[in-house]
């Protein structure tokens, strides 16, 4: 897939992005890439990586996209050391792709369970194992986990889920203590955001309460300003959680 580089400014980053076919990758995408950054699309839909590249590329930004899978560990390492070999280095990876298929644990739905530990987790845990030693021959580097309310709270239905994404912070706040103040890490935590994640629950039961709660919802935009906010800051300051939901969810 094609590359731009002519907006490029000596301040701009190259920026990976997993899960950006839809919702806040895309967002997130579309933002950076109007900020000057270049962003690296990764996701397993090539068709819809490959209308976002080109919508990036007439608004006048940088972006080129490869096919990623995050739960394929050699998969995502090609992806970060060929971004690397086509730009010299990788600045922030932002972990966004995630499953959400709620249910209740007595639907002993288990593949879905293990299809969210799968994404939610051992996807973030090959993002960072990916880039690390880059940002370490680098010098710095930003890992951004897009997590959920999910983590702070559970409620029926979303136990793994719950699990998965407390995971995900923690996973992302145990970097942040064990690296060294030139890698950054910040978790984004959502709540209800209009996304694709509800259209996967196969549960008929959940699907009706995930309608109730899902009545409140804010644009991805609104995730996406929040990871601006974050890799906009000076590298002496840490974004370390940002929280942003509807103002009516309770």
């Amino acid at each position: 897939m094609s590359t731009e580089t002519n907006t490029q400014t000596s301040t701009s980053k190259i920026v990976l992005v997993t899960g950006a076919s839809s919702g806040i990758g895309e967002a997130t995408a579309i933002r950076l890439a109007a900020e000057g950054h270049h962003v690296v699309l990764g996701a397993r839909r090539t068709d819809r990586l490959q209308a976002l590249v080109e919508k990036i590329h007439s608004d006048g930004g940088a972006a080129s996209a490869h096919r990623l899978d995050v739960t394929d560990r050699d998969d995502v390492r090609a992806v970060v050391d060929r971004v690397v070999e086509e730009h010299g280095r990788i600045d922030v990876i932002v972990n966004n792709a995630g499953v959400m298929p709620l249910s209740r644990l007595d639907a002993l739905l288990v593949d879905e369970w293990d299809q969210m530990i799968d994404v939610n987790v051992r996807g973030l845990l090959h993002g960072i194992a990916a880039v690390l030693p880059h940002f370490g021959r680098q010098g710095g580097g930003h890992v951004v986990t897009v997590a959920s309310i999910a983590a702070h709270e559970v409620v029926p239905t979303s136990a793994v889920y719950s699990a998965s994404k407390f995971a995900a912070w923690a996973i992302t706040e145990g970097l942040r203590l064990e690296s060294d103040p030139g890698i950054r890490a910040t978790t984004i935590t959502p709540g209800v955001v209009e996304s694709e994640l509800a259209e996967h629950i196969s549960d008929p039961a959940t699907q009706d309460f995930v309608r109730v709660y899902r009545r409140n919802v804010i644009p991805a935009d609104a995730i996406a300003r929040a990871i601006s906010f974050a890799l906009d800051q000076p590298a002496d300051v840490g974004v370390n959680e940002i929280i942003v939901r509807p103002a009516a969810q309770r």
